[in-house]
């Protein structure tokens, strides 16, 4: 290793947002593209993606998917991503040692799904701990694939294990579940996702197995909303019809499905400061993370910007908490395997401007 590749090592390790990590010598420093990572993996000893961060008990779990190693070819259904349970990591706080959990969910202990846990979250209210996850139904498409539902589980430890309901969350549908629950003690939650995630085959309200794949090529026509309802108050239902959240451009008219780098794709996340509502997504085929800001759970929320540039891999699934007094942002890349559906979850600062106003990341140094 040469002198000056040594002292960009150093600028990188210096300019961790986080207290000093052991970087596992089995994982590459640099990415493919020479560039060197602004965070490190929070667990190297499993793969991890779509982290969900939550403070509970003032300690903090993230609920990932649990990626597993496949054969099975890259497509635009997600086919590679065959995760089947979920494990939870647990931690003191933001650089300290990360605890990986056993088995909390396992999809054969779901009375009703057949495959593919996506990207779960979770809750808390009166001692009981909730976690939302997506997975396919034993319906058959097209495809020959399970239509993607929504369940629930529960447990009396954030640990786990959970134990699911016998049926999926009547009127949720598609993949993605993020719950927020506001000041008021209402929870809410928002959901959806195009491609893999069907909810395009969701416009006319029921599923249509032999719909279109993707809105993609819709370019002229508002984009593609995330969903948002609020819940009972047991946790486990929707109290009403899903609703769009609509993001709306600068001039106030919904974004339109051509705007690639701010409609919304996948991986909502919604959090609230200063009395603003923070609607957060994906937007999935141009990998970036942005928010939209809004003055109430529902929506409509203004288009605001990017909170994360493009990772390495195909793109990335986040979480945003306040703990510790800062704001953190969870993510994922492949730093570890460089293969889209191998992925580890990290960890890095969030700042926010005077106005509120969210100051982007680049999820590399250089």
């Amino acid at each position: 290793m040469t002198n000056s590749t040594l002292g960009r090592l150093a600028l990188a390790l210096s300019l961790l947002p986080l207290p000093a990590l052991a970087v596992d010598p089995k994982v590459p420093t640099v990415s493919p593209e020479g560039k060197h990572y602004l965070s490190q993996p929070l667990v190297t000893s499993i793969f991890t993606a779509d982290p969900s961060a939550h403070v509970f008990n003032g300690k903090i779990y993230v609920y990932p998917s649990h990626d597993v190693a496949t054969d099975i070819p890259d497509d635009d259904l997600g086919s590679e991503y065959a995760m089947h349970d979920y494990r939870v990591l647990e931690m003191d706080h933001v650089g300290a040692p990360v605890k990986v959990g056993p088995v909390a969910l396992d999809v054969k202990n779901v009375p009703w799904a057949s495959k593919q846990m996506w990207a779960p979250d979770a809750a808390y209210k009166n001692g009981t701990y909730f976690l939302y996850f997506p997975v396919r139904d034993k319906s058959k498409d097209k495809h020959g694939l399970g239509t993607f539902r929504i369940g629930v589980a529960t447990s009396k430890s954030p640990m786990g294990p959970f134990k699911a309901e016998p049926a999926p969350i009547k009127l949720a549908y598609s993949m993605d579940p993020a719950v927020f629950t506001d000041t008021d003690g209402k929870s809410y939650m928002y959901f959806g996702g195009i491609w893999g995630g069907q909810l395009e085959r969701w416009v006319s309200g029921k599923f249509d197995p032999n719909g279109s794949d993707t809105d993609l090529h819709q370019d002229d026509k508002p984009a593609l909303s995330g969903k948002v309802a609020r819940m009972t108050p047991d946790m486990k239902q929707l109290a009403e019809k899903p609703r769009d959240a609509v993001i709306l451009d600068t001039n106030g008219k919904p974004v339109l499905g051509g705007q690639h780098d701010k409609r919304f794709f996948e991986a909502s996340w919604m959090f609230k400061r200063d009395g603003k509502y923070y609607y957060t997504y994906s937007t999935g085929d141009t990998h970036f993370l942005n928010y939209a800001i809004g003055t109430n759970p529902y929506g409509p929320f203004k288009y605001t910007g990017h909170i994360l540039l493009p990772v390495q891999g195909w793109t990335t699934h986040h979480s945003i908490i306040k703990a510790d007094g800062k704001w953190w942002l969870f993510y994922a890349d492949t730093q570890i395997s460089n293969k889209n559906h191998l992925r580890n979850v990290k960890v890095t600062e969030l700042h926010f401007n005077p106005d509120g106003t969210i100051q982007t990341i680049n999820p590399f140094v250089d």
